[in-house]
């Protein structure tokens, strides 16, 4: 079989699940993993023969795919700001609108003029794309990750290692903690406390598409239609005693709930709160000092 022949196969089996920009999409990355083909190499190459030992992987992501599993999970990794991560059914698939929360962390701390040895907690950290990040681009600063997910954390551990930094990572559930120094014995105070955690309420399920609803975990993704803001409140209580004097709290948020996460940072005496839209003009993250 060609490229130019499973292209063709791979449209029509997807064509009733996918739009085709997305079938498109899937196609280059799987040739991307599959043979190590880049876009130009596909375009310049239709009629190069497939190796006979890849049809059975290609036909079972055909097959994924069309019950509507993540391409992430099919291939088993991921980019996020420019970095390679490992993913599976144990952690969320890292976003665009994330990479965005990153940079506006970065840029802050080069705007105060100070990349060294800062002191980063990422709070529900997932595959580690938000701390494995800032890792990479601030190579002398101390960071350190909490996830209530064991298996998560050996995700997380695999890509610190696949992309050679070190992070500090610690097994807990923050809602079941009174301070951070409970957990983090030797450092007094982080210049900078981050966090995506869950904020898409049940009632918003139906806005999700299947292969987030279905295969993404849960646990990562929703809260109470009664209590959505509950890890906001709660890490925001932590990092009220765990930020240093200049010290800075970010958040991604459910656009939804902007002007409810902004209140409630506003009611726990948090100053220089502002709110940032993401690359789709929603809003998307929140910064708040105290």
């Amino acid at each position: 079989m060609t490229l130019l022949e499973f292209k063709h196969k791979l449209h029509n089996a997807l064509v009733e699940v996918y739009p085709k920009n997305e079938i498109d999409s899937f196609y280059k990355l799987l040739m991307a993993h599959q043979l190590n083909y880049s876009s130009v190499d596909i375009a310049l190459n239709p009629q190069t023969e497939i190796p006979v030992e890849k049809l059975n992987y290609l036909d079972n992501a055909i097959e994924e795919l069309q019950r509507e599993y993540p391409i992430q999970y099919i291939l088993g990794e991921t980019e996020f700001y420019g970095l390679p991560f490992c993913v599976n059914e144990n952690t969320l698939i890292p976003r665009p609108e994330t990479e965005e929360l990153v940079d506006w962390i970065l840029s802050e701390i080069k705007e105060a003029k100070n990349t060294s040895k800062m002191r980063i907690l990422d709070i529900g950290t997932g595959t580690g794309c938000i701390a494995i990040s800032l890792a990479k681009h601030l190579p002398e600063s101390n960071i350190y990750a909490i996830d209530v997910s064991e298996k998560t954390l050996e995700t997380a551990k695999k890509n610190a290692q696949l992309n050679e930094v070190d992070i500090h990572f610690i097994h807990a559930d923050i809602l079941k903690i009174s301070k951070l120094s409970d957990l983090i014995f030797h450092v007094s105070k982080f210049d900078i406390i981050v966090s995506n955690p869950p904020y898409v309420r049940n009632l918003e399920k139906k806005e999700m598409r299947t292969n987030v609803l279905q295969h993404e975990p849960h646990q990562a993704l929703f809260v109470a239609d009664d209590n959505p803001l509950l890890f906001y409140e709660k890490i925001a209580e932590l990092a009220a005693s765990g930020l240093s004097k200049k010290g800075r709290l970010f958040f991604e948020i459910n656009q939804y709930l902007h002007r409810e996460t902004f209140q409630l940072l506003h009611e726990m005496d948090y100053t220089n709160i502002e709110v940032k839209k993401d690359l789709f003009d929603n809003f998307r993250m929140i910064r708040a000092s105290l």
